[in-house]
């Protein structure tokens, strides 16, 4: 090969970032927004987790450190060039505290999201494929756990054990999530379940789990996926309202809830500390539901051209 040439580019990565370029392109604005604020949320997050890996060394303000004790700084300090969105009361930096914050708020909902997609899909695509007696006793306890008022056992559980570990958290939350998710990939199990392509999988012999785990699951993954946008934002509202009331994880590590729970005690000199957490919450949970909308939509209309 000659020096000055050069080497021809991969035509399958080519493919994939024109067919992503293509996909972004014709998604409706107000998606585009909200899966941007997603990848900049998700980004914040990991940005963080390093910052504290590496010993704080990336360039971001500690959100722990009160400045105002030294002499360098005033509480409640306005946005500036020093500090973007200002200071809490403690002349803290708001910016840090809710960077910071995004991390609590995304691991307890992923760990949420991942326990339902994997337990939920395996449970709920056995049950509605096999059928039969065991379906009618899953089913059922189900019902007797989703009857159950989630938010008021997660309170009971966090309060009388003094949950207050973010993983403990995030593995409640995650438990207690399981069973929408198996009823959501049963119903659309007894769909796939009477397709040619099971049947024809079915007439050759192939064995039940090879066509559970290579035909069923791979098809209802989409619109489990869909659901878990939506319960993403909504699991991201209740570790809010458990960190306002002091309930998840402790001051001082920031989360949105306490941010808004601190900033409350001081609303008559400034709106700042609540407003930052409190439209950070809001736009992340939006996002999440516009996501999920737009998902199911996506695969509605997927389903109806099969």
């Amino acid at each position: 090969m000659m020096s000055g040439q050069q080497e021809p580019s991969n035509p399958r990565s080519t493919r994939t970032r024109g067919s992503l370029r293509t996909a972004f392109s014709e998604m409706p604005l107000g998606i585009k927004l909200a899966l941007t604020w997603m990848l900049f949320i998700i980004g914040a997050a990991i940005y963080t987790r390093l910052d504290r890996l590496l010993g704080q060394a990336l360039p971001l303000q500690d959100p722990f450190y009160q400045p105002f004790l030294f002499g360098e700084a005033k509480p409640v300090e306005g946005p500036s060039s020093a500090h973007i969105l200002g200071t809490d009361v403690l002349s803290r930096d708001n910016l840090s505290r809710l960077l910071h914050g995004s991390w609590v708020s995304l691991i307890v909902a992923a760990t949420v999201v991942s326990f339902g997609v994997t337990v939920g899909a395996v449970i709920g695509a056995a049950v509605g494929y096999i059928r039969g007696r065991w379906e009618a006793i899953v089913m059922a306890i189900l019902d007797v756990i989703i009857a159950f008022p989630a938010l008021v056992l997660l309170l009971a559980l966090v309060s009388i054990y003094k949950v207050r570990n973010l993983t403990m958290i995030a593995l409640v939350f995650g438990v207690l999530g399981i069973p929408t998710y198996v009823r959501i990939a049963r119903a659309s199990t007894l769909g796939v379940a009477s397709r040619e392509f099971v049947q024809a999988a079915e007439a050759i012999g192939t064995r039940r789990t090879a066509i559970l785990f290579r035909e069923i699951i791979p098809n209802i993954l989409p619109a489990l996926f869909a659901y878990a946008l939506i319960n993403a934002g909504f699991v991201i509202v209740i570790e809010g309202t458990l960190s306002y009331l002091g309930l998840s994880v402790q001051v001082p590590e920031p989360t949105w809830g306490n941010m808004i729970n601190e900033g409350r005690r001081d609303i008559r000199q400034t709106v700042l500390p609540i407003l930052w957490p409190g439209l950070f919450l809001t736009l992340t949970v939006v996002s999440l539901n516009q996501l999920g909308d737009w998902l199911q939509q996506r695969v509605a209309v997927r389903s109806s051209a099969l």
